[in-house]
């Protein structure tokens, strides 16, 4: 009887939250197609539809600029973040050594620390290094935040049986023939879901590329979005719409990797 009230009440509560995650998202883009005088009536779409707001942000704002920007961010972070996630999770297993424990601690520590308490000192090292808006500026800082993904894919490295190391061993391969040709493949589920949760957080960073950036030839999306707001006030139209366009990448990155996070999930849950 218990279980069957809990599952009762999950199906309510999961619908409820889906419609309170997705509303937001859905409110921003039918006001992206409101007019200047439509834009805070409360019905629940637009009465007057116009693409006037995505022609303002697509001619009179510097969207692909900032967008390519935001894109090669975000994707050189991943890329580096995965790369030190793959090497390091597959060091705390295959290696035994005296302080394991407490790197591993230390890592799971850099978790807890917010990174906005960092990022005095980061700034400070990158304006002495002279990587002020630039690109190096922009990207290198936020590889240190991979504790997460380390972590994630230790895990998953650790639940491989070992017969698969042995076995490889005896064939003769190294160390990175067993991580190339035995790790890779059987986490590779795994290193899609981080993936994708890795190039959503570096695309949503917004602090960082606002002390780092100077001008908008290395600005992100994020921060470019205040180009809204000036003095004569602010225009929701075309932020929403320059807002619904930002998404269009993360989305296709999701659904590209979609059956892959699932399976993951589902790989997860059974161990």
């Amino acid at each position: 009887m218990p279980s069957k009230r809990f599952s009762f009440g999950m199906h309510i509560v999961c619908p409820v939250l889906i419609v309170l995650t997705v509303f937001p998202m859905l409110w921003a883009v039918q006001a992206s197609f409101r007019t200047p005088h439509d834009i805070f009536e409360p019905k629940p779409w637009a009465v007057s539809p116009t693409m006037a707001n995505y022609h303002v942000a697509t001619t009179d704002f510097p969207i692909v600029r900032l967008l390519t920007n935001t894109l090669l961010m975000a994707a050189a972070v991943t890329a580096r973040q995965l790369v030190l996630a793959i090497l390091a999770g597959y060091a705390l297993v295959a290696f035994r050594f005296r302080a394991q424990r407490l790197v591993e601690g230390l890592i799971a520590i850099s978790i807890l620390i917010p990174q906005q308490s960092l990022i005095v000192s980061a700034y400070i090292m990158t304006a002495r290094l002279g990587w002020v808006d630039t690109y190096i500026g922009l990207t290198l800082p936020l590889i240190a935040a991979c504790g997460f993904a380390v972590l994630l894919l230790r895990r998953q490295v650790a639940a491989i049986p070992p017969s698969l190391f042995e076995a490889a061993r005896m064939d003769g391969a190294r160390n990175w023939e067993v991580l190339v040709r035995v790790v890779i493949p059987v986490v590779r589920p795994m290193i899609a879901a981080v993936t994708i949760v890795v190039f959503i957080s570096n695309w949503n960073e917004y602090l960082w590329p606002l002390l780092i950036t100077t001008e908008q030839t290395h600005s992100t999306i994020q921060v470019g979005l205040q180009l809204f707001q000036t003095q004569e006030g602010s225009q929701y139209g075309p932020m929403m719409a320059a807002a619904t366009l930002a998404t269009l990448p993360v989305l296709i990155v999701y659904l590209v990797n979609q059956r892959r996070v699932t399976a993951a999930v589902m790989r997860a849950g059974v161990r």
